[in-house]
């Protein structure tokens, strides 16, 4: 094995230990989830036990992170991300991020109608964030109609029926977040968060 490939697997279990602390996980709670001993688990953090797919893949999936950031792999091949467009509800939806769990990003098109259509708000679990781009977007969120231009923002829980569709028939493209079981997105900006 050289030397390059030794380095990366003799970071795997800092790197392991770290993200554990850094999500405020106990080995023995690891073990629970994991179904990989409390002792294996200690060994593979210390560097005495070797890392293998076996072990990774239940941590990868427990930690919600592609198996790649556990082993901190480099880098290879063409860099460049390769969308799949989603069509639903009559509306084009852009995966930006791919990574399980968490917050996903999209960006989602309306397109243009000439006939607007019947709000038929939807409900479901977690929470949203979303920016137009472009267009005026019609936001309709329980009892409020909301009409929001380019360069306005919302958030909002989806257990609150909602519905997204164009104010003016025109089309309307906007970056959309979303995070299952309450993850939201955290904005910092202003002169409230410098401190100044």
């Amino acid at each position: 094995m050289d030397d390059a490939t030794e380095d990366v697997l003799g970071a795997v279990g800092p790197r392991l230990r770290a993200l554990r602390r850094e999500r405020g996980i106990t080995l023995a709670e690891l073990a629970a989830t994991t179904g990989v001993s409390e002792s294996t688990l200690s060994r593979l953090e210390s560097g005495r036990r070797r890392a293998t797919l076996e072990l990774l893949l239940p941590l990868a999936r427990t930690y919600g992170v592609p198996l790649d950031d556990l082993v901190g792999a480099p880098p290879t091949g063409d860099p460049r991300i390769h969308l799949k467009p989603v069509r639903r509800f009559g509306m084009t939806f852009v995966p930006l991020s791919r990574r399980p769990g968490g917050v996903h990003a999209f960006k989602m098109i309306i397109p243009a109608r000439a006939e607007p259509l019947e709000p038929v708000p939807q409900t479901h679990e977690g929470f949203e964030w979303l920016y137009v781009l472009s267009g005026r977007l019609r936001l309709v969120l329980g009892e409020r109609d909301l009409a929001l231009p380019a360069g306005e923002a919302a958030e909002f829980d989806t257990s609150v029926p909602h519905w997204l569709g164009s104010s003016d028939g025109g089309a309307v493209e906007l970056l959309v977040l979303f995070g299952l079981h309450g993850v939201r997105a955290h904005v910092r900006g202003g002169a409230h968060a410098s401190g100044h």
